[in-house]
């Protein structure tokens, strides 16, 4: 009789030796040898995630042009000659800076939770993604809780400019928001760039 082809033990064969490298694969996945890939926990389309990405530097961006403008008219505010454009400058500080400022930080807040949750590096599993979201939520609060309830005695300070000499006390203290808030944004910048420190909690043999 006719020998029988061997392609067929072969291909077995080759099956058969393939499955052991198979096996190891999806145990090094699966975490026995190398960890799994971060997996996003929100699913983004591609087109998605951009404009959300696009969105979150926008805001930042806005937020920060928000403080150089405050910082500026809380300069000329206090150190200004004329009068009136020292009262203009606060009363503008009062009537239209808070609310722009505020949800510029939220717009920022939400559109990077959106993209922590969306994409490997997920809420609080690095550092640098961590520490920014402490400093959006604290500069969020700041402003709901310290420069908000403020303004209407800025405001009254500017309009009292033009009629005497009113006591400084109500604008004292307005050089330290800017000033705190755009040193928090320069150091959140800089941690989106650099990204340092790695994972908040290093796995464990156990969890490998």
């Amino acid at each position: 009789m006719a020998a029988r082809p061997q392609r067929t033990t072969e291909g077995t064969q080759g099956t058969i030796e393939g499955t052991p490298r198979t096996i190891e694969g999806a145990r090094r996945t699966a975490g026995t040898g190398r960890p799994a890939p971060a997996v996003a926990r929100v699913k983004l389309s591609r087109r998605v995630r951009r404009a959300v990405l696009v969105l979150h530097m926008v805001s930042a961006g806005a937020w920060i042009g928000i403080d150089v403008l405050v910082a500026l008219m809380v300069l000329t505010g206090w150190f200004a000659d004329d009068v009136d454009l020292r009262s203009l400058a606060y009363r503008a500080l009062a009537a239209f800076v808070v609310w722009p400022m505020l949800i510029s930080g939220l717009v920022c807040l939400v559109s990077g939770v959106l993209l922590s949750l969306g994409t490997k590096w997920g809420l609080v599993r690095y550092w640098w993604v961590a520490v920014k979201l402490v400093l959006n939520v604290a500069l969020c609060t700041v402003i709901i809780l310290v420069l908000q309830p403020g303004m209407d005695a800025v405001g009254t300070y500017g309009q009292q400019l033009l009629t005497g000499n009113p006591s400084r006390d109500p604008v004292a203290k307005l050089f330290f928001p800017p000033a705190v808030s755009l040193t928090a944004l320069t150091f959140a910048t800089w941690l989106s760039v650099f990204k340092p420190w790695g994972r908040l909690r290093r796995r464990t043999p156990d969890q490998r």
